[in-house]
Parts: structure tokens; C-alpha cells; sequence
């Protein structure tokens, strides 16, 4: 992994006279404008939530510029400040090609930022221990890229000695890939329940509650190449909206999921499909359409079903994507209808 995958950091204060401001950067000579949108956008993100303050991670994306960056808030008591805390954030900014990787291991990074916050708040007045803010700034940036580093040298060697068939012959035909699959539907349609059943909890799993995301991966061997999957499982909440929209991008694989037994999920395919096709970048549409599958859930519970086969299949048919039946609970055809995507996507790329 390249000692460079962090841009740059930030770290943006609430003054109260003129709103967000940038007081501290590195690299000195980032631009202002990337500065500036750093500093509003993190800000305003945490005005428009009624004022809660993040517990966790947050990642955002910058798309003018090709970036996203890892946000941690802090709130420090200060009578002097309205309601008695004064608000900033620290922004690392890395390119938006590399976020897999930070959505991988997000897990492992909330310890060194929440340090990082707690130094900066028993500093005290940021203007005037900037020096200190900027050596706290430096040490967290430094100890990223080294934990980061060492997570992707474990997972090398992980993947070498366990992945990989000891047949060299065999090994030599092997190429890795990975694929950017996003699960849509309504809330409570399996989702979350489907991606857990086929991935056994498999690697890391990470939620991001404040754009509503969780990430989950699966190693396996299709045709004797070796692929990851990572399933971006997508809060269905209408709150969540504006959000996810940036978060398809790279999408590769979709799989839209409802539920057998609620019509209104089924109902609401084609706006899930329709916000995909808006969305999703036109280079993963190689073939003017998306690589896909619909998913009908909970297909054990016969008595209470409401959509009938022939109608999800006319549904597919249009949207020129494969229909199959799961159930989350029994396991049925959910590890089949993986598989099948996975072996569509390598067909994409070979």
C-alpha cells in the first residue's frame, strides 16, 4: 500500500461570527477550495442532522475534486461558545478509487482519531495551540498509514498462503478481482439478513449509521479466479436519500431484494431500479445495463405470500435482470444467487 494514500488533513472549526473555518492543513499549499469545501460541508452536514454530534466515523464524499475524507467530530466544553461547546472537525482527505479500503478496515481506525480528539481537547483554545493541534494532526496521519498498512500486508500474506490452490500450475491461471455489489430494497426486506447468511459474517464487518451503509466482504474462487465481493448493503430509510446517492458510485453489481410477503416492497422495485440507473456511472454500464439480480425474500413463508412468481419474473424480464426466490432464514438459493452474480460479473470483465 503506497505511503501517499492520505491527500491531505484538515481540521475545521465553528466560529460563530463567519461559520466553518479551516485553521490547520497539510499539505501547506492545498488549495482553498478544497479547503473551504472541507471545512463547510463537514459542518453543515452536522447543523442539518438537528445538531447530533457523530459518535463514529464518518466518510464523505468530494466528488468535484475526486476525493473523499474520513470526518471525526469533537465537541469540547467551553462556556464561552452558544450552548457551551465549541464544534471542529478533523478531515483526512484520500481519493475516491481507494475508499474500499478505508470502508474495510474502518473498524480499526475510530481508536486513533478518538485519541487523536482527546489530545486536541485537553489542548484547549485551538488558536492558540495550533503548533500542538498540528503535531497531534501529524501523529494521527502517521499512525493511519501504519496500521493501514500493516492490515493490507496481513491480508496479502492471508490471501497468498490460504487462497490460492498449491498447484502452481493451477495458481498461474489465477488473476484477482474485485466487485462493488450494492443491495437495495425497502427496510425490513432481508437485506441485511441475506448478505450475512452468504458471507457467514465473513472478514470485516463495518456500519457507518450516519449515511447508512454497511459494508460486509466474501473471498471465493469462481472458475478458478480469485474474486472479493463487497456488498454495500443500502439504508432504505427515505433520510438516508441524499447520501446514497454518492455511495453508488463504482458500483458494479446490484441486487435488489423485496419481500414475498409485503406487496409494497415489490412495489417499490422499479424506483430502487430507476435511482440505480441515475446514479450509477455509465462505466460500469458496459453493455447498457446493469449487471444484476432481483431477489424475492422470505420465500419459506407460503401462507403469507402476496407476490406471485409470474409478476416478479415479468418484472426482471424488463429490467433485463434474473429473478430468483431466497429465503434468508432457511438459506435457500441465497449462496446460488451470489454465485451466479459473481460468475455474470467475470464474464464482464474477461
Amino acid at each position: 500500500m503506497s505511503e501517499e494514500i492520505f491527500k491531505a488533513i484538515v481540521y475545521t472549526i465553528l466560529d460563530e461570527r463567519i461559520g466553518p473555518k479551516p485553521i490547520i492543513w497539510d499539505p501547506v499549499d492545498l488549495i482553498e477550495e478544497i479547503r473551504m469545501s472541507v471545512g463547510i460541508k463537514s459542518i453543515t452536514m452536522l447543523l442539518t442532522d438537528q445538531g447530533v454530534m457523530p459518535k463514529s466515523l464518518v466518510i464523505m464524499p468530494f466528488p468535484n475534486f475526486n476525493l473523499k475524507g474520513i470526518i471525526k467530530y469533537i465537541e469540547r466544553h467551553d462556556d464561552n461558545f452558544r450552548g457551551g461547546f465549541e464544534l471542529s472537525t478533523i478531515t483526512l482527505l484520500f481519493n475516491e478509487v481507494d475508499d474500499l479500503i478505508f470502508y474495510k478496515y474502518m473498524a480499526y481506525l475510530e481508536s486513533p482519531f478518538s485519541e487523536c480528539a482527546r489530545k486536541i481537547i485537553e489542548l484547549g483554545n485551538p488558536n492558540v495551540e495550533m503548533d500542538e493541534i498540528y503535531a497531534q494532526l501529524n501523529r494521527l496521519r502517521n499512525n493511519l498509514t501504519e496500521i493501514l498498512n500493516d492490515l493490507w500486508n496481513k491480508e496479502k500474506t492471508t490471501i497468498e498462503q490460504e487462497a490460492f490452490p498449491e498447484d502452481a500450475e493451477a495458481a498461474e491461471k489465477i488473476s484477482g478481482y474485485n466487485f462493488k455489489i450494492v443491495v437495495c430494497g425497502d427496510p425490513t426486506v432481508g437485506k441485511t439478513s441475506t448478505i450475512l447468511k452468504f458471507t457467514d459474517n465473513a472478514f470485516l464487518r463495518t456500519y457507518i449509521p450516519t449515511i447508512g451503509v454497511s459494508i460486509s466482504e466474501k473471498n471465493l474462487i469462481v472458475k478458478k479466479t480469485y474474486i472479493t465481493l463487497i456488498l454495500w448493503d443500502m439504508a432504505g430509510q427515505s433520510k438516508f436519500e441524499v447520501m446514497r446517492s454518492h455511495f453508488y458510485e463504482g458500483t458494479e453489481g446490484v441486487v435488489l431484494i423485496f419481500d414475498l410477503t409485503k406487496r409494497k416492497t415489490f412495489d417499490s422495485i422499479p424506483d430502487w431500479y430507476n435511482d440505480l440507473k441515475r446514479n450509477v456511472k455509465k462505466n460500469i454500464q458496459h453493455q447498457n445495463k446493469l449487471v444484476g439480480f432481483i431477489l424475492g425474500n422470505k420465500e419459506d413463508l407460503v401462507d403469507e405470500r402476496k407476490v406471485k412468481f409470474e409478476e416478479a419474473m415479468k418484472l426482471a424480464d424488463k429490467f433485463n435482470l434474473e429473478y430468483i426466490e431466497t429465503s434468508a432464514l432457511t438459506g435457500k438459493n441465497v449462496e446460488k444467487s451470489f454465485l451466479k452474480l459473481s460468475e455474470a460479473l467475470l464474464k464482464s470483465r474477461t
